[in-house]
């Protein structure tokens, strides 16, 4: 099924542009790089027994193409909700998200399915590997929801597993990994469609120092080597200075700071 793209969207190519940063370049020195997701006037609320309650509002920012972005704050300041709202699997109270220029709230939940099954890629704090599936079953899953045949979807699986490092653990269930290994298989699961854009929220926020490392590091080589796009919810501030970009989300309002100065 081919995605709509309604009006209004954001222009093709558009210079990178940072919200807070007015005429940030590519932190690289080369040339200005196209914006693939744009939130604009983002707002979150819920109504509860003593009224509303805003999680946030007035959130704009862009990211380029090739950013690998932290989001950090407090627990409860709405990254995750955020981080769901720009993969289409939360809708805001207000504003707009574009991503490849496709406005997201315009989306029909079917167009919003296939959106997730092909552009955007998801990690979780905790793996969500079904235990009686193999690890090439588990990575598998996404191209079997699109139609794949079975035996093209594993071969891919097989591939991805070797990205991470885990091809000799291919036929092992899921329960037979240690928790690293399963984190590195939900991360070959989230890319094995070739999506754009990797959304991780707290991906190693299950992990001990040492292994939260290795797979952090994954992450980074994975994002430079298939040219990704990478959005990242974490509360490890060592980890998040390991990024191109840091927003903070604090009282319902953003800034960016440097990851320099982390």
């Amino acid at each position: 099924m081919e995605l709509v793209s309604p009006e209004p969207r954001a222009p093709a190519g558009t210079p990178y542009r940072d919200a807070s940063l007015s005429g940030q370049m590519n932190p690289s020195g080369g040339p200005a790089r196209p914006i693939l997701i744009q939130a604009a006037d983002l707002r979150k609320e819920y109504t509860t027994g003593r009224g509303r309650l805003v999680l946030f509002g007035g959130l704009s920012f862009e990211v380029a193409e090739g950013d690998m972005l932290a989001i950090v704050g407090e627990s409860g300041a709405g990254k995750s909700t955020l981080l769901h709202i720009l993969g289409a699997l939360d809708t805001p109270s207000g504003g707009d998200v574009y991503c490849a220029s496709i406005q997201l709230r315009a989306l029909s939940s079917r167009q919003a399915a296939s959106f997730r099954n092909r552009e955007v890629g998801y990690v979780w704090q905790f793996h969500y590997l079904l235990p009686e599936f193999t690890a090439a079953e588990n990575v598998a899953l996404p191209l079997l929801a699109r139609g794949e045949r079975k035996g093209v979807a594993l071969k891919t699986a097989s591939k991805w597993l070797n990205e991470v490092e885990l091809g000799d653990r291919a036929q092992h269930r899921a329960g037979e990994l240690s928790g690293g290994e399963q984190q590195r298989v939900s991360l070959a699961r989230a890319l094995v469609t070739g999506p754009k854009v990797l959304l991780a929220d707290e991906p190693t926020g299950d992990l001990d120092s040492r292994t939260a490392s290795v797979v952090f590091d994954l992450i980074e080589r994975l994002h430079d080597s298939h040219g990704l796009t990478s959005v990242i919810v974490t509360h490890n501030m060592a980890l998040a200075s390991r990024c191109t970009r840091i927003l903070r989300l604090e009282k319902g309002r953003m800034e960016e700071i440097s990851p320099q100065l982390v």
